[in-house]
């Protein structure tokens, strides 16, 4: 595939003006641009020429893999193009290694047709264990997974350790069914990052099902109305984390079975949220006997040969973007979760890896425009996140995509038709490494008002973020939580409601609310929080590995603490809880960036509005402030709808919530209209209009 084009300057972006609208800094770089939309249009023109369009294009999964035919045939369609023979084996023929060869087709493809039996049945049974045999261009026989395998299983570890593929066919009795209609795109998208695995409070790994019976009422009772579920592609080593995926098509079998998922799904449906899936296209595991790697017995197949086809630091193998079968496997897979599994979006892992050539390492991205359009740029990857953007949003318009990206690629969040990257929001993950670095290096007494907002507050104009105190990185063990950068050791002794005061404990609590909601009301429009952090969850993360003996202790999720009524771990779930149904009621994260008019160092006071709401923080560790003024921009009577200091969120009651506060036409800073409250130490209040 070429990505050449003929003079930039001539390429026609149906919306170019639109975005350079809204960024003049981007009008030097219109060549570029317009020859990265040239380089789209002409994968997009080609796909339409030569494959009939992205909706055919995208279904490479009816084509590629085993495939059950009306007559009960199988037919087995794979691409290997260095290989020089492939063979089917399993159980189905008692794993003879040369008794059904494929034969070879054009362009690397290879295909088998294996008869239905004698009786009418087909020759593979549900369930069976199948592998491909490999030729490969060195004269050696080798084993190989299916690329395209859709259910893949650990074998018991004395019989070894790489996964085995076992053909999925259930009969039509026991393939799920979806009963219910997928929810409405959240106008204000509050997303709980979520690991089945870690779903439960046992010692072990937590299942498809319990995760829907246990943890769904959980998330939708706090106010979430979105999933972003993790390590849902199959990964041979557990302690990945989902991100080394081994098997890309297979929904992974430690949870359950692909039907059980696809029951969690609709049942998350039934209540109203949104799935996402965490996706992994930057890189894939390096493993052979199980994963993509080396495929047709050659180092590049999907991936690049040589040393640009491996990531220094993460030890894996990356995607050859410019090749037209990798462009169908990776389309494909995104069609797979979104038809099969009726997935509502997703998040794309490690984006930053995949724009440049440097996949960010050792970069210090200062914001220079320079550098997002200059020659470390991917071109190939570029191209393949804006088809990607382009097919889920003209193939279902309401998916929702979300780049896990941190330099602050220009346009990468505006839509492709504008030359832009194409996805609906990117992660504000300058936030979280903010929160931890002040937690790390100074006392709050020195925390700089103008400094936290203007992290909360420095994203790009008209391109949607999602704001976050902490995700799942923030709790990997060699890390700590927000709650255990606050409390830390004190967690164990003094979080009971009937243990002595501790000055610890209580200054933890009241910054771990005031942290959260000054995140949720300005840093994006929209919020995440990953599994646990909502109660301040007590320990890290860390998954069974050599290095721990293998221990479940920290992979899993002790709901036992914010269930139990004498511990103060519920506090800070039902300021979670307040929180986003507040949000929900006056819809902040969708109503434009907020204007902040107050930022003032030595009171350590922070007012912004968004949303119709006023937000006052007072972040000192020791001064309250009675008949504090502050300017707002609507005149009229206000209330109280959110109180840090309230009783059910651990406070100590300062406030009378009976309170009316009427505006004064007095302007104060830079606001027409003012009015005072009374603040106290590491308290936060939201006021909203009465009507």
């Amino acid at each position: 595939m070429l990505l050449s084009i003929g003079d930039p300057m001539k390429v026609e972006v149906p919306q170019l003006d639109n975005l350079l609208s809204l960024d003049g800094y981007l009008k030097p770089f219109e060549r570029e641009i317009r020859r990265r939309y040239g380089c789209f249009k002409k994968v997009v023109d080609q796909i339409e020429k030569t494959e009939g369009g992205l909706e055919k294009f995208s279904r490479g999964y009816e084509q590629f893999g085993l495939h059950v035919n009306p007559d009960n045939s199988i037919t087995c369609v794979e691409w290997a193009p260095l290989a020089q023979g492939l063979f089917l084996k399993g159980d189905f023929n008692e794993w003879n290694k040369l008794s059904h060869p494929f034969t070879k087709l054009d362009y690397g493809k290879w295909e088998i047709t294996i008869p239905a039996n004698p009786d009418g049945s087909c020759p593979i049974k549900h369930m069976s264990q199948v592998k491909i045999g490999l030729l490969t261009p060195k004269d050696s026989m080798e084993d190989r997974l299916c690329p395209w395998a859709t259910y893949v299983l650990q074998p018991p570890k004395t019989e070894g350790f790489a996964y085995r593929h076992h053909f999925w066919n259930p009969p039509s009795d026991q393939r799920y069914t979806f009963k219910h209609p997928k929810p409405r795109k959240p106008l204000s998208l509050k997303v709980y990052e979520c690991h089945i695995g870690i779903g439960t409070s046992e010692l072990k790994v937590g299942t498809y099902k319990e995760f829907a019976l246990n943890v769904l009422p959980r998330i939708k009772k706090l106010g979430y109305n979105a999933i972003q579920i993790m390590a849902i592609m199959e990964h041979a080593y557990y302690a990945s984390f989902g991100y080394q995926v081994t098997s890309f098509f297979a929904a992974s079998s430690r949870f359950g079975t692909p039907e059980e998922l696809k029951e969690l799904i609709d049942t998350a449906h039934s209540m109203g949220l949104y799935v996402m899936l965490d996706v992994v296209h930057s890189h894939a595991s390096k493993n052979v006997l199980d994963g993509l790697n080396e495929f047709d017995g050659s180092d590049s197949c999907y991936f690049h040969g040589g040393s640009r086809g491996t990531h220094s630091l993460w030890d894996s193998r990356l995607f050859n973007y410019s090749n037209w079968e990798v462009l169908r496997f990776l389309l494909s897979n995104l069609r797979w979760y979104l038809e099969e599994y009726k997935f509502d979006g997703f998040r794309f892992d490690g984006v930053t890896s995949m724009l440049y050539h440097s996949h960010g390492i050792g970069e210090g991205f200062s914001g220079n425009y320079n550098e997002y359009f200059g020659l470390n740029v991917d071109t190939e990857a570029v191209v393949y996140l804006m088809v990607a953007n382009y097919m889920l949003h003209l193939l279902s318009p309401d998916a929702i995509t979300i780049a896990e990206e941190v330099s602050g690629m220009p346009a990468l969040c505006r839509p492709v038709e504008e030359g832009g990257g194409g996805f609906d929001y990117r992660l504000a993950m300058a936030i979280p490494d903010t929160w931890i670095k002040l937690l790390k290096e100074q006392t709050d007494d020195d925390w700089s008002m103008g400094n936290i907002v203007h992290i909360l507050e420095n994203r790009r104009y008209k391109e949607k973020a999602i704001a976050y105190a902490e995700s799942h990185d923030q709790a990997l063990v060699g890390d700590k939580t927000l709650a255990f950068w606050l409390m830390d050791k004190e967690m164990y002794t003094s979080m009971s409601k009937v243990s002595p005061p501790n000055l610890i404990i209580d200054r933890g609590i009241a910054l771990h609310k005031m942290i959260r909601l000054v995140t949720h009301g300005l840093g994006g429009e929209g919020y995440l929080n990953f599994i646990g952090n909502e109660f301040g969850h007590p320990e890290w993360l860390d998954f069974p590995r050599v290095g721990n003996q293998e221990s479940y202790h920290y992979a899993r999720r002790q709901w036992n603490v914010v269930d139990d009524s004498l511990l103060k771990y519920e506090y800070l779930n039902n300021f979670d809880a307040a929180m986003n149904q507040l949000e929900e009621k006056y819809g902040w994260l969708h109503a434009g960036p907020g204007y902040t008019s107050t930022k003032h160092e030595g009171d350590k006071i922070i007012v912004f509005e968004r949303g119709g709401c006023v937000f006052v923080f007072n972040f000192h560790p020791n001064k309250s402030y009675t008949d504090y003024k502050i300017g707002v921009g609507a005149s009229g009577k206000y209330k109280m709808v959110l109180d840090s200091d309230a009783e059910e969120f651990g406070g100590h009651k300062l406030l009378d919530h009976n309170t009316e506060f009427l505006t004064s036409n007095e302007g104060y800073n830079n606001r027409p209209h003012s009015l005072m409250v009374y603040i106290p130490s590491r308290v936060a209040v939201v006021l909203a209009k009465v009507d």
